[in-house]
C-alpha cells in the first residue's frame, strides 16, 4: 500500500512550486511525479503512490492527473495546490524539486527518453506512436538504484 496518491502528490508539487515562485506545466508536473515515484522506490522500497505511470510519447504520465490539468495545455498550472502534510514525503518532494526544477519540461522529457524505464515500457514503439504501456516499478527501482550506486 502506497503512502499517498498521485493526485495528492501533484497538488503538493504545485504547492511547493508556488512557494518557490515557479510555474509548473502539466508536462513538467508529470516528470516530477515520475522522479518522485522512482526515487521513493529506491529509498523506501515501496511506492509513493499506486497510480500507474504510463510511457506516453512525451515521457512518463499519470493519465488521470494529466487529465485533471489538461485544460492548461502548455501553460503553467494556475492551481496553488495543497501541502501533503506528511513531513517525510514533503522533504522527499522538496529534494525532487531541488534536483529537477532547474530543467525545463522539454529537458526532462528528453532525459526520461534516454532512461531504461521509459524505453523498456515503450518496447521499441516509434517515438511518435501513442502508448498506454505501464512503466514497471521494478525497472524504475533497479535503474535508479544502479544510477545512485554508479555516482558513489
Amino acid at each position: 500500500m502506497a503512502i499517498s496518491t498521485a493526485t495528492k502528490v501533484a497538488s503538493a508539487f504545485l504547492h511547493l512550486s508556488e512557494k518557490r515562485g515557479a510555474g509548473v506545466t502539466n508536462l513538467k508536473l508529470q516528470k516530477y511525479l515520475y522522479y518522485a515515484q522512482a526515487w521513493f522506490l529506491v529509498f523506501n522500497d515501496e511506492p509513493l503512490f499506486d497510480d500507474a505511470l504510463e510511457a506516453w510519447v512525451h515521457g512518463p504520465v499519470v493519465a488521470h492527473v494529466f487529465g485533471d490539468y489538461k485544460s492548461y495545455r502548455w501553460s503553467p498550472i494556475g492551481d496553488g495546490g495543497t501541502a501533503i502534510g506528511i513531513p517525510a514525503v514533503e522533504a522527499h518532494l522538496e529534494e525532487i524539486l531541488r534536483v529537477y526544477s532547474k530543467f525545463t519540461a522539454s529537458q526532462l522529457e528528453r532525459l526520461t527518453h534516454q532512461e531504461k524505464p521509459w524505453r523498456e515500457a515503450r518496447g521499441g514503439l516509434p517515438l511518435d506512436e501513442s502508448s498506454r504501456n505501464v512503466i514497471s516499478h521494478g525497472t524504475m527501482k533497479q535503474f535508479y538504484s544502479d544510477l545512485m550506486d554508479a555516482a558513489k
